[in-house]
């Protein structure tokens, strides 16, 4: 049973910059494709990012591309989300997730194991 486990969250200051991790277990992670999400107070929950199984390939949302880059280790199996010039609005709790499909797809539904999430905060 693939578990995920999402460290790397915190406090930053608008510009700053934060690295997430996703440690998985259980399963090797090049099995699956991951995608990234996030749910800010009183929203909904939204795809930030996705990287297609056995693969490097990426999409991003609008809003945060060109800021934060989506990448997996298959040595450590482990997948990361690089934040630069980070946002108030980038204040969220990040959830990674995994699926046995192939595609970079941000539809959550399709998507079987998810981590607890980790909590960021951009603020002065």
């Amino acid at each position: 049973q693939l578990q995920l486990v999402e460290s790397g969250g915190g406090l930053v200051q608008p510009g700053g910059s934060l690295r997430l991790s996703c440690a998985a277990s259980g399963a090797t992670l090049d099995n699956y494709a991951i995608g990234w999400f996030r749910q800010a107070p009183g929203k909904e929950r939204e795809g930030v990012s996705s990287i297609r199984r056995a693969s490097k390939i990426t999409n991003y949302a609008d809003s945060v591309k060109g800021r934060f880059t989506a990448s997996r280790d298959n040595h450590t199996n482990t997948v990361y989300l690089q934040m630069n010039s980070l946002k108030p609005e980038d204040t969220a709790i990040y959830f990674c997730a995994a699926r046995r499909g192939t595609s970079a797809t941000m539809a959550q539904s399709l998507y079987e194991y998810w981590g607890q999430g980790t909590q960021v905060t951009v603020s002065s």
